[in-house]
């Protein structure tokens, strides 16, 4: 990828960033009345109209909302996230102890997701048996009609009530991100598992698989050398617009197992207002986003070498080259000669 195409991703994500940044701002600040005062404004906390100023102008809501608007900007691009009306921390360790735990629960079920999903794909398309590929088609469909919280429900019921695998009480680190991570996997696996099921259904109408089958290549060898990588890009593509929904249920997850992170932190912000929390989360999210995006589409090339073939015809012709055009017709790398 050209230095200009990289600038180019680089500059939408940061667009995408202050957008992002900005509806969450004016969405919160349309709220009716202040989180300070739906905090502090109780009379049984026998606060002075005085005191009260006071605590307004301290978390800056007194101001006209231009202003705060871009105090909140700067002060973001220099780390000051705010304080939590709520409970009066800083709402950078808020999330610096949150996060991690949150990410890791991501991380697995994401991972967890794609590892399902080809499983069930490369099962449905080359399973042994009719009714085996027939009945790992209609699981993704299954999977993405059930619902997050009653996942969680049912596999701590099954796992830790009724087997006794996974501990509910006195869990290790280990064993209280197992259930979690299943629960984030199953619904997450199933939109990847459809979209690789298709990719590898119109990989296989392409006259290249004839041929490779033509040249004596074996069923396993075309499936992961030819049919295999020419699917993953919209595969990729779809996992790192799922990413984005893994935060959206880890709120659900977190609160069915009572977890700390970032779900239960928002959870709780919502509750009590909590806007600069609220705020903070939605820029970590969208940062979290933005960034597994640009990176999916810096990817591209290094996984394609038609993508590098293409850019560098296009180069070659815009530099005027008089050499041989190279032809439009190509194999997929690692066809067999």
């Amino acid at each position: 990828m050209t230095r200009g195409a990289v600038l180019r991703r680089v500059g939408q994500a940061v667009l995408v960033l202050w957008l992002a940044y900005t509806g969450a701002f004016v969405l919160l600040a349309a709220l009716p009345g202040d989180a300070v005062m739906a905090r502090f404004g109780n009379p049984d906390l026998g606060l002075t109209p005085d005191q009260l100023e006071q605590i307004r102008a301290s978390y800056g809501v007194d101001r006209p909302l231009i202003v705060r608007y871009f105090e909140s900007i700067g002060a973001f691009l220099s780390g000051d996230l705010g304080y939590s009306v709520q409970s009066g921390a800083s709402v950078s360790d808020l999330l610096a102890e949150a996060l991690p735990s949150t990410l890791t629960l991501a991380g697995l079920g994401l991972a967890g997701a794609v590892f399902l999903a080809v499983v069930i794909a490369f099962t449905a398309s080359y399973g042994k048996g009719a009714w085996l590929r027939r009945l790992f088609r209609n699981l993704p469909p299954l999977f993405v009609s059930v619902p997050v919280f009653w996942i969680g429900i049912v596999l701590v019921q099954i796992f830790s009530f009724q087997l006794g695998l996974v501990p509910v009480i006195g869990a290790s680190d280990a064993q209280a991100l197992i259930l979690p991570a299943l629960t984030l996997t199953i619904p997450i696996a199933a939109p990847l598992a459809q979209v690789f099921l298709r990719s590898i259904d119109e990989v296989r109408e392409q006259p290249f698989v004839s041929v490779v089958k033509a040249r004596g290549a074996s069923t396993s060898w075309l499936l992961w050398r030819g049919v295999a990588p020419n699917a993953l890009l919209p595969v990729l593509t779809m996992a790192g617009l799922l990413f984005g929904e893994l935060v959206g249920g880890a709120i659900v997850t977190e609160a069915v197992f009572g977890r700390t992170g970032i779900g239960s932190l928002t959870a709780q912000a919502v509750a009590n207002r909590d806007t600069p929390v609220l705020l903070a989360v939605v820029v970590i999210a969208t940062v979290v986003y933005v960034t597994i995006n640009l990176i999916v589409d810096l990817l591209y090339p290094v996984l394609d070498p038609r993508l590098r073939q293409a850019r560098g015809r296009t180069r070659a012709a815009g530099t005027g080259s008089a050499a041989q055009p190279a032809s439009d017709t190509h194999e997929p790398s690692g066809a067999p000669r």
